[in-house]
C-alpha cells in the first residue's frame, strides 16, 4: 500500500488528514498536490493514497470508472488502519477527499469507529443536473464532526440547491467559497485564484478543528 505523506505527518503532528483522491483525477493531481501543501502550511499533516482501481490506471495507463463502494470502503478502511497504528493514540486521525473521495471517508466514518472527523473538498451532494439524487443520508450516522468546503457554482451542489435539505445538513458544518466550483476554481472576474481559495479551505478547515477537536 504506496502512501503520499507530507512533512508534516511524518513529524507526527497532533492532527493527520487521510486524502481521497476525485473518481477521475489520481492522488497526484495539481489540485491535490495544492490542497496538501496549503493544509501543510496550517499545520495539517497530510496522507494521500489511490484507490485499486486508479492504481490499476497509473500501471497501465487505461482509464477506468471507479471500483464499486464495498471495494472503496474496505481499502479506505485498511488505509486508516495502517495510519492509526503508525501515529498511535496521542494524534487525531481525519478523513476527507475531493468529491467521491470526500463523500466515501463520510459514508466510513458513518459505519466505523476510530475516526476523528471528516473533511470534504467538492462534496458531491448530486450528480451534476439531477438535484433528486441526494446523497446524504448517512449525515446523521456520523460518529463525528464533519466539515464540507463547496464552492458556490459547484454543479454537485449549489447554495440555492440544499432547501429542503435543513435536516440533514443540520448534522454537518458546511462552509461556502465564493465563486468556486467544483475544483476551487473562482470565476475570472473575482481578484481571488484558484490557490486562495484552496488556501481559504485549508485554513477554515484549521479553525475547524480547533473548535471541534482541539480546543
Amino acid at each position: 500500500m504506496e502512501l503520499i505523506k507530507t512533512k508534516g505527518y511524518e513529524s507526527h503532528p497532533e492532527v493527520v488528514l487521510i486524502l481521497a483522491h476525485g473518481a477521475g483525477a489520481p492522488a497526484d493531481s495539481p489540485f491535490m498536490e495544492a490542497l496538501s501543501e496549503a493544509l501543510e502550511r496550517e499545520g495539517i499533516g497530510t496522507i494521500r493514497f489511490e484507490f485499486p482501481y486508479m492504481q490499476k490506471r497509473r500501471a497501465d495507463g487505461k482509464k477506468r470508472p471507479p471500483d464499486r463502494e464495498p471495494v472503496l470502503l474496505e481499502y479506505f478502511s485498511r488505509v486508516v488502519d495502517e495510519v492509526r497504528t503508525e501515529v498511535g493514540d496521542s494524534s487525531k486521525v481525519l478523513v476527507g477527499g475531493k468529491s467521491m473521495g470526500g463523500r466515501m471517508a463520510s459514508i466510513l466514518a458513518s459505519r466505523r469507529d476510530g475516526i476523528d472527523g471528516v473533511v470534504c473538498f467538492g462534496y458531491p451532494f448530486h450528480p451534476p443536473g439531477k438535484p433528486d439524487r441526494w446523497r446524504t443520508a448517512h449525515f446523521h450516522d456520523l460518529n463525528c464532526p464533519m466539515l464540507v468546503l463547496q464552492g458556490t457554482r459547484d454543479p454537485f451542489g449549489k447554495p440555492a440547491e440544499m432547501a429542503g435539505h435543513e435536516k440533514e445538513l443540520d448534522a454537518i458544518r458546511l462552509h461556502w467559497l465564493e465563486g468556486g466550483n467544483h475544483d476551487f476554481q473562482p470565476l475570472k472576474s473575482q481578484s481571488q485564484t484558484q490557490n486562495e481559495l484552496i488556501a481559504a479551505a485549508s485554513l477554515e478547515t484549521r479553525t475547524f478543528l480547533g473548535e471541534r477537536l482541539m480546543p
